[in-house]
């Protein structure tokens, strides 16, 4: 059990005890409670808003209630002072032994310090990139790729089942174009000059390969044959070729996912007609008319009965049509059918889109409170583009690809962890530049370096303590003084900034944190330079050097677990 968690625990005895002594009413909601460190660290190390929370459902003064907390408080075993302030809050002060006693919690604990054991939350089914199966991932699709998945990871280390989740959009228009592009590669193979790709096509040289396996297999049968005859063989093969590319190019950014779901298979399966008789039965699908567009006269619009799900009655603008009238999927029905397949199979839904798709979250959720019930949570987390930079001019498209800079060439120019590491370091709803020189830069406002950097100095230090002959067994921790247990109380926090960021679907927390944790590492260990007292390795004082090397270990146990949810190899050494 963790500092806070032991100490949310006391809170609670603190509570009952004022419950059986009738201070207190039975069965008050607590969930708002929270054991936090304060804003302001001179008032003490934890700060509680139980009286401010509880006074109003207990009617009672929040000032009087903090003082009865407070006078249960002080009983706890490790706390040397209770104060209350302002209205009502509840300061704590630590004894240095407590926080001695976390630091070799954290090295116990080891790689699940932070993590809650698996399988004790809902499953939660976390959907991203998903982008169209046409051609290689390229850097519109890496943000949220690295999002998407640092979150999953995020979840699972929180004590979430999570499934990763890919939705591949392999029915509609872009598959066709798709399929008629490579029947142009496929002629050239042939030896056929096909002159400039037409506008619409895919141009991407990356079509090259498959034409050339369709001309191997099938010769020039093809080459005349009405479209009806070669859509969908090339349709298939020419989707599995990308879905392949897809694959190779996300595994250069270490993300894999659980489950590929087929737009195409959903509706060959009748998902969306199962999802439609299940809406109709409950009076959320009916057949109607949409107003006329703004703007339009009678004259221009031809009203036609259209089945229209009520997502009006779940905060949407407007009912949406789920069918076109030509008896085809929207858009929407088909999303609607997906989600609700995705929910019988998870308890709670995480989309990751681009912020262009912000306009279609309202009915999406509406869609998704209305199969459920309301039961089944669901966010769409939106990414914001990238705009990718070269010492600060813009970046000029990739040739091969066709119009854009594809993913795996920034991965091998960089490496996967400077671009995980970078995508992270803003909100996801936020712009981003992502300048090439900036990001590999060993600077301290180089986010990736300046925390890899504190991991790589704390690996140095048990090297050099090596070399110097010091060897610790049982290191004396009564030897770190205040000073040094700053580190710790910063360090102390990880587990609920785990809790935090999982609770509001935010895996940058974890970046902002690490650069944090890291630049007060840095600073304790840049005191060294002028104090040689507070150097982490003094040669003629093997107990000190002991027991900071017990207290770098740490830090350096927390960076590694931060950077492992985040998909980041936490370096050993930097040249």
């Amino acid at each position: 059990m963790t500092l806070y968690t032991r100490f949310a625990t006391h809170l609670d005895a603190a509570l009952d005890a004022l419950v059986t002594a009738g201070d207190l009413p039975a069965g008050l909601d607590r969930a708002n409670v929270t054991v936090e460190p304060p804003r302001d660290a001179s008032h003490g190390d934890l700060a509680t808003n139980a009286a401010m929370v509880l006074a109003k459902p207990a009617s009672t003064n929040p000032r009087a209630l903090a003082d009865k907390i407070a006078e249960q408080l002080r009983k706890v075993e490790g706390v040397t002072e209770v104060s209350v302030a302002g209205p009502g809050f509840i300061n704590l002060t630590l004894s240095d032994d407590v926080w001695r006693g976390e630091l070799s919690t954290i090295l116990t604990d080891a790689d699940d310090y932070g993590r809650t054991a698996a399988g004790k939350r809902p499953t939660v089914n976390v959907e991203y990139v998903s982008a169209n199966p046409t051609g290689p991932m390229h850097m519109g699709h890496c943000r949220g790729a690295v999002v998407g998945d640092a979150l999953a990871s995020l979840l699972e280390f929180a004590g979430h089942k999570v499934i990763r989740e890919y939705y591949v959009n392999d029915a509609g228009g872009q598959v066709d174009t798709l399929a008629r592009s490579v029947h142009l590669r496929y002629r050239e193979a042939l030896g056929e000059d096909i002159g400039p790709i037409p506008d619409g096509f895919y141009p991407g040289d990356y079509l090259l390969p498959i034409g050339q396996a369709l001309a191997a297999e099938f010769g020039d049968k093809y080459v005349g044959a009405p479209e009806a005859e070669w859509l969908v063989l090339f349709r298939t093969r020419a989707v599995a070729a990308m879905l392949v590319l897809i694959k190779d190019d996300l595994a250069l950014l270490g993300i894999h996912h659980d489950l590929f779901s087929s737009e195409a298979a959903l509706q060959a399966a009748g998902k969306p007609e199962a999802a439609e008789a299940d809406l109709r039965s409950r009076g959320l699908v009916y057949d109607g008319m949409l107003e006329a567009p703004k703007g339009e006269t009678p004259e221009d619009w031809e009203p036609v009965m259209l089945p229209l799900f009520r997502s009006t009655q779940f905060g949407d603008d407007q009912d949406r049509p789920i069918k076109k009238s030509n008896g085809q999927w929207t858009y929407f029905g088909a999303d609607l059918a997906y989600h609700y397949q995705k929910a019988q199979h998870a308890d709670q839904l995480i989309d990751i889109w681009g912020a262009d798709h912000a306009g279609t979250v309202k009915r999406i959720t509406a869609a998704v409170a209305a199969l459920t019930g309301g039961k089944t949570r669901f966010d769409v987390k939106l990414v914001q583009m990238v705009r990718l930079l070269r010492a600060g001019e813009p970046v000029k498209m990739s040739k091969r690809a066709g119009n854009f800079v594809t993913l795996a060439d920034v991965v091998r120019e960089v490496g996967k962890d400077v671009v995980r590491f970078t995508m992270l370091t803003r909100k996801s709803d936020a712009q981003m530049d992502f300048d090439f020189a900036k990001v590999v830069e060993a600077s301290k406002d180089n986010p990736v370096f300046y925390v890899q950097y504190a991991h790589a100095r704390i690996a140095s230090l048990g090297r050099r303590a090596a070399e110097a002959g010091i060897i610790c067994d049982q290191p004396d921790l009564s030897q770190l003084d205040t000073e040094d247990l700053a580190l710790v109380k910063l360090a102390a926090q990880f587990p609920r900034i785990v809790e935090t960021a999982a609770a509001h679907r935010e895996p940058h927390r974890i970046a902002f944190y690490l650069y944090d944790l890291a630049a007060t590492f840095h600073a304790q260990w840049n005191v060294g330079n002028d104090r040689p007292d507070r150097r982490f390795l003094i040669a003629d004082n093997a107990d000190l050097t002991c027991a900071r090397l017990f207290l770098a270990n740490a830090i350096g146990q927390i960076v590694r677990n931060g950077l492992s949810i985040m998909g980041v190899e936490a370096v050993q050494e930097m040249n």
